[in-house]
């Protein structure tokens, strides 16, 4: 803009009420941010709920301000509008629409704070024309009986900016005597009847003293010109005995009886207490890292084995894709883990594991749960909340025991797999999300979706990458690889010495077929640990009985009479293979009674009768 357009433009604004009392040196600075912008008649310049990015002077024309056919008023040159964007961010309340071709002046919220903070000449010419309306309102009523329209209207203006300010802005006289306090300031204060009150009163004893001797030493002219952020902390006391922090800063203007302080203070309250709450997350979370880790390390994955190595090399090769993973394996056998090593190896480490059971989550919330939903979508949800697909953008998400996810649900999450993509409950938004998907189910997939109890497209967008973790009766050595260090860290836990295994107890590890699969393992050895008695652990005790594999003198026993103690164990151990096989399902079809075509109530009694319990 030329030198001259310049000067024309800060004559201009000096004729503006908002800056009237403004220097033309600030306002000179100012203009250089601010630009014109044209507009046509009925063009939109304001549109209600839209965010306010900008403050508005008319230089020429005239425009309407109202919410769709209401007339709220009309505005000419050298009115103002969109104030409030200088010190929020809120939606706007009403539209401003062109009457005819306008011309105006656009001021940028970030160039209006930016000058306050550096520019005391600036602050001072906006605050004074408020102070000098609260002071002079006789005066200015009669010496301006033609204008009073437009004073009020001005004074409302600014009474606004300040009200509206989210900070605490408090002006006090020479006499620390308050002259102005906005609404923040009345809530910190807990008083809306402070003026002409000392303000060093609602201050504590330390923060006082400051400011005391801040304005003193300005009094005494030792710091000429103050404009200064307060050199510490200010503690308010309200009168409601309340204490808040506060920072702030602190200027001034006027001469002799005519000098005026303004303190502006913002509540740190919820910043402390969010700081703190930031610092305690981050220490939960990296101690619950090192717990992973740890029990990634420790239990997770003993691969000694070349079956549980080939899952390794499988984990290896797709972390550091973005492709889905199927987890397929037995319960138990440590499929979390699986995908917890391949999202610690991939690209997206440093961004959250979002993990979800589909099958422990009732099926009546669990679109909530993957997909959130809005305030009002459903009964009971009071508030809006976000499902567990947007808590890991950018991140991964296990969708745990996926075959247990309800028919309806299916497509929905087939949408985010192709298009990344979905829709909360009660929403009409879409939302993209960059999730890398990894699913794990101890069901065969294909199978099931032959009985259409999971969608056939579904299974193969999630077996791009399959990988079958083996059971822990498949995996060898590794069964006593992983009980030795399971002994040595619950031990370790509970402050009790236990020996070694032998290698007649690492038989009875390697004999019995662990239906339970690792965390069957996990369970007992703590069990073990618990009820061990000088280092000593009777495992054969704790291991359940597992038959042998058949000796040479039981082969040439065939025609032995078995007694009525043999035939109960014989029983007891057929009941079992029926129930590991049904995965201890009694009643049904696939049940453990229609295997043996025993009735479950007869099943059951034999159950109890023989002292059967699941392994934990």
């Amino acid at each position: 803009m030329a030198h001259t357009e310049l000067n024309n433009l800060v004559d201009f604004l000096k004729k503006v009420p908002f800056f009237s009392e403004v220097d033309k040196t600030s306002l000179l600075q100012l203009c250089k941010d601010a630009q014109t912008e044209e507009y046509d008649k009925n063009d939109c310049i304001i549109e209600k709920g839209a965010i306010g990015d900008g403050m508005y002077v008319i230089l020429d024309g005239e425009v309407k301000v109202h919410d769709q056919n209401h007339l709220y008023s009309t505005l000419v040159p050298k009115d103002c509008f969109g104030e409030y964007a200088l010190i929020d961010e809120e939606p706007r309340s009403a539209s401003v629409t062109a009457l005819k071709d306008t011309s105006v002046l656009k001021i940028q919220p970030k160039s209006f704070v930016d000058l306050i903070a550096v520019d005391r000449g600036f602050t001072k010419g906006v605050l004074s024309v408020l102070i000098r309306r609260h002071r002079e309102l006789d005066i200015i009523q009669e010496s301006l009986a033609v204008s009073k329209k437009q004073i009020e209207l001005s004074n409302s203006k600014m009474m606004g900016l300040i009200d509206g300010a989210m900070d605490a802005i408090i002006m006090f006289d020479t006499n620390f005597k308050i002259v102005l306090a906005n609404t923040s300031a009345n809530a910190i204060l807990e008083n809306e009847d402070v003026i002409k009150r000392n303000v060093l009163f609602f201050l504590d004893e330390e923060s006082a003293d400051i400011l005391e001797t801040l304005v003193r030493s300005h009094q005494d002219g030792k710091n000429d010109g103050m404009n200064t952020y307060l050199p510490s902390e200010v503690k308010v006391i309200g009168s409601n005995e309340t204490e808040t922090l506060n920072e702030g800063t602190i200027s001034t203007y006027g001469t002799g009886n005519d000098m005026f302080y303004t303190l502006i203070l913002r509540n740190i309250n919820d910043r402390v207490l969010a700081e703190r709450k930031i610092s305690s997350l981050t220490n939960q979370t990296k101690y619950l890292e090192e717990e992973i880790k740890q029990l990634t390390n420790d239990y997770g994955i003993i691969a000694q084995d070349r079956t549980m190595a080939k899952v390794l090399d499988l984990v290896e090769q797709v972390a550091s894709t973005e492709a889905t993973v199927l987890i397929q394996g037995e319960t138990g056998t440590g499929k979390e883990l699986v995908a917890r090593a391949i999202h610690n190896a991939s690209d997206r480490s440093e961004k959250p594991l979002i993990r979800i059971n589909c099958g422990a989550i009732p099926a009546n919330l669990i679109e909530s749960e993957l997909f959130g939903h809005e305030k009002g979508a459903f009964t009971g949800a009071t508030t809006s909340r976000k499902g567990r697909f947007l808590l890991a953008d950018k991140g991964t998400i296990f969708l745990d025991e996926i075959g247990e996810l309800p028919l309806d649900l299916q497509p929905k999450l087939l949408r985010i797999i192709q298009e990344g993509e979905f829709d909360p409950v009660g929403s009409s938004e879409t939302l993209k999300v960059d999730v890398r998907i990894i699913a794990a189910t101890h069901r065969d997939l294909l199978e099931f979706s032959k009985t259409g109890k999971f969608r056939e497209d579904l299974y193969y967008r999630l077996n791009v990458f399959p990988i079958v973790v083996p059971a822990l009766k498949d995996r060898g050595d590794d069964v006593c690889l992983i009980a030795d260090r399971m002994v040595k860290q619950f031990s370790k836990k509970m402050n009790k010495y236990i020996e070694p295994l032998s290698k007649d107890q690492k038989q009875l590890f390697m004999e019995y077929d662990w239906p339970g699969n690792v965390r069957e393992l996990q369970n007992l050895i703590e069990r073990a640990i618990i009820v061990s008695t000088n280092g000593k652990v009777n495992w054969q005790s704790i291991i359940p009985l597992t038959p042998s594999g058949g000796s040479t003198e039981e082969s040439t026993e065939s025609n032995r009479i078995l007694t009525s103690k043999e035939m109960v164990e014989i029983e007891k151990e057929n009941i079992l293979k029926a129930l590991r096989q049904t995965q201890w399902k009694i009643s049904g079809e696939n049940g453990a009674a229609a295997l043996l075509q025993l009735r479950p109530t007869t099943l059951t009694s034999k159950i109890k009768a023989l002292g059967i319990v699941r392994p934990v």
